[in-house]
């Protein structure tokens, strides 16, 4: 490699990246019920997997629980981007709960396909990361019709009533690749499996590995900003690797950014998961900054223009306020 000046240093950052319309929908969704009924506003789990976003919500009068029942009988929460299961609705009915569904519409969809084949007597195998709350709110739809398929190495323990009636769905925020790869050693086993009606992996996190191959094939280094929670950003890291990037990072913030991952470097590609806000991008291109990497230039594989209306249980009130 050429001698590294100041001049020779560069910085490829990927577009899209960052919120997708999900996120954004649930993230207003919180600063809305904010506004309109006060704080404090419970949310159950993280409303989006990012460190950050959930810091400034809580500053805002935001208060995250982990369960429903830590909501108190009478008050409003606001269910996360992730879904939850029937249960969880009918628990919080059953405390008085005044709900927000934040779920984004992508997994709802998910949702709606798991209740249509089970309804049909369908065995699902549903593609994704046990412990996930998606996967867990998925799950919850049809428990005695879903199965987990946590990888390839799930494959082979894989076991159905009647494989002319078997389908796979997936978690919305999996590596493209990785799913594909899965779907082709599962119908190599039930070679009847049924695809879903439409691609369960959402635009956004398509979207945001596409345009990560392409800055990844001409980087040595690939930071991705990102909390190490989120799924589709520790994707983002897997892809890059695989698509020509000598090291890949998931950071949260600037801060986590070590001066020993420039030694040689004279590309540096940055991208950033569906669930982080912009400054935070920010930060890490002013960061590369001062280590000499000043040329900027963005790279827009695919233009993304989709957008989501809020919840309609906050559209309704903020329509009559």
């Amino acid at each position: 490699m050429e001698p590294q000046t100041p001049s020779s240093r560069r910085v490829l950052v990927a577009k899209p990246r960052g919120y997708c319309a999900g996120v954004d929908r649930a993230v207003v969704a919180v600063e809305k019920a904010l506004e309109q009924y006060g704080a404090p506003i419970y949310v159950r789990k993280q409303i989006v997997h990012n460190t950050h976003v959930v810091k400034t919500l809580e500053a805002r009068g935001a208060i995250f629980v982990d369960e429903t029942e830590e909501v108190p009988e009478g008050e409003i929460v606001v269910f996360s981007a992730h879904g939850v299961s029937p249960a969880v609705h009918e628990e919080a009915r059953q405390r008085g709960l005044r709900t927000i569904d934040a779920t984004c519409p992508l997994v709802t969809k998910v949702h709606n396909e798991a209740k249509r084949f089970a309804a049909n007597d369908y065995d699902i195998l549903l593609i994704g990361h046990e412990g996930h709350e998606e996967v867990e709110g998925t799950s919850g739809e049809a428990p005695d019709h879903i199965q987990l398929v946590d990888g390839l190495d799930a494959v082979d323990q894989v076991r159905v009533k009647d494989p002319s009636k078997l389908v796979w769905l997936s978690q919305t925020t999996l590596s493209v690749d990785e799913t594909t790869e899965t779907v082709a050693r599962l119908k190599q086993r039930f070679p009847t499996l049924i695809d879903p009606p439409s691609d369960d992996i959402c635009y956004a996190t398509q979207n945001r590995q596409v345009a990560v191959k392409e800055i990844a094939a001409e980087s040595e280094l690939v930071i991705v900003v990102g909390s190490e929670n989120s799924s589709n950003s520790k994707r983002l890291v897997e892809v890059a690797k695989d698509y020509g990037a000598r090291e890949s990072y998931l950071v949260d913030n600037a801060d986590f950014i070590r001066d020993e991952w420039f030694e040689g470097v004279t590309t540096v590609g940055v991208t950033s998961g569906a669930s982080v806000p912009e400054e935070l991008v920010a930060e890490v291109l002013a960061r590369l900054a001062r280590h000499g990497y000043g040329e900027v230039t963005e790279v827009e594989p695919v233009e993304e223009h989709m957008r989501f209306a809020l919840p309609h249980e906050l559209r309704k009130d903020l329509r009559a306020s």
